[in-house]
């Protein structure tokens, strides 16, 4: 018997997801658990497993199409009927879903993406072969409208589109709309003759850049920077390096100390700590930090969630265990979920300071810079001397709409405040 599988829901906010790539292809033969096609999201990239043994029979979704949650994708014949339980639609539960990648660097509540339907707005059907020629041609939907059909029904063949392409290579190109994205033909086009590369953007880089734009759009962000001293935190990192490495089994950094040092600010300010709904504030009394992660699919930002119940080793041992499966590609959704506030090392690069965007739906983000020594004037008892020390730039971007400057650099001080007169005994 044949059984439908259905867009899977990966997480509670997520609406729809969007096919990568399918692993098997009509015809192959699948085992339950062996993945059977990749989908992405405005949160995550996932393998999806099979959740039963056969045939893939049939394939309603195609790559680069966007398609609701619990529509059906694609249909499996089986002969494990008795597995079934009556029920023909499948759907992989949360814990079988292995999480590959975090599609975006500041994720946003709701759904990204428009979905590339099989009929058009004016009802004109497309078939698969169609569609999957259009999108790697760069040939949007209402384009397609255009494109005259000898097929029954009007319907647009293999040999009506490839010869539309080949036109358009020597032919001008037809109107469309300004806000759609120009097809590779047309850049490649107007860069004819330079010496460059032209890139298409993948999945997870689209949707980073969506949500770049969007949350510029949302907040009005502000921003303060603040000098702060590490020359104290990098005496107690060479004192206790070994030995917090032996106790906690991981490395005592700067990082660490900003995490802590920010909880604590972030319980004496909770309102940088929000998030907003309409034109009410939402104070969380309870703090789930984001952190910043550079993999090679671009930045992530898993969350170490409770932060404030965890002492300091706690949150060290807690946010190598993110960064490292971050990584690896070993998140699971709730990993880069429901963070209240987050938190960016741009100094591990070398930067010295930076002005990054508020991870939405947050109201605040901190920036780290590169901690460097400098001269700099040290106030005595017995006057003003010149010194070196270890110093380090902190930006705090905040949104206005909520925090006002008096607040938002109260809050960036209390940071400062609680690293440069650390407790070593908290270690």
């Amino acid at each position: 018997m044949k059984v439908d599988i259905v867009m899977p829901k990966l997480g509670e906010t997520i609406t729809e997801g969007t096919v990568v790539q399918w692993m098997k292809k009509p015809g192959d033969y699948v085992k339950k658990e062996e993945t059977l096609l990749e989908i992405s999201t405005d949160k995550v990239d996932s393998e999806i497993p099979s959740p039963y043994e056969g045939v893939l029979k049939e394939v309603l979704a195609y790559e680069n199409e966007t398609v609701e949650v619990g529509k059906v994708i694609a249909r499996i014949e089986t002969e494990a009927a008795a597995d079934v339980s009556g029920d023909t639609k499948a759907q992989p539960a949360d814990e079988e879903i292995r999480i590959s990648s975090v599609s975006a660097a500041l994720p946003l509540e709701g759904p990204i993406g428009r979905r590339n339907e099989r009929h058009s707005r004016s009802g004109r059907f497309y078939s698969p072969l169609i569609l999957n020629i259009s999108r790697k041609e760069g040939i949007p939907v209402e384009e397609l409208e255009k494109i005259r059909g000898t097929g029954i029904r009007n319907r647009v063949t293999k040999k009506d589109i490839l010869k539309y392409i080949e036109d358009r290579k020597v032919a001008p190109a037809p109107p469309k709309d300004e806000k759609s994205s120009p097809s590779v033909q047309e850049v490649a086009d107007r860069w004819k003759g330079k010496r460059v590369e032209i890139i298409t953007m993948d999945a997870i880089r689209k949707k980073i850049a969506e949500n770049m734009v969007q949350s510029k759009a949302i907040a009005p962000h502000v921003f303060g920077v603040a000098e702060c001293d590490f020359t104290n935190i990098l005496n107690i990192i060479q004192k206790h390096k070994s030995s917090f490495a032996d106790r906690e089994g991981t490395k005592l950094t700067i990082n660490t100390f900003v995490l802590y040092a920010a909880t604590r600010a972030l319980i004496d300010f909770p309102r940088l700590n929000s998030s907003i709904e309409g034109d009410k504030i939402i104070e969380k009394h309870y703090i789930n930090l984001g952190v910043a992660v550079s993999t090679d699919r671009g930045l992530i930002v898993p969350v170490v969630k409770n932060a404030d119940e965890k002492g300091f080793g706690g949150l060290a041992r807690a946010t190598q265990d993110i960064v490292i499966r971050a990584r690896e590609r070993k998140l699971s959704i709730d990993d880069v979920q429901d963070s209240t506030f987050t938190i960016t090392n741009y100094g591990v690069l070398g930067t010295i300071m930076g002005f990054p965007i508020i991870n939405q739906p947050n109201v605040a983000i901190l920036g780290v810079g590169a901690v460097k020594k400098r001269p700099v004037v040290i106030e005595t008892p017995k006057g003003d001397v010149i010194g070196i020390r270890s110093i380090g730039f902190l930006t705090n971007v905040y949104d206005h709409r909520v925090i006002d400057g008096d607040l938002g650099e109260r809050f960036l001080q209390r940071v400062v405040q609680y690293l440069e007169n650390f407790n070593e005994d908290v270690i």
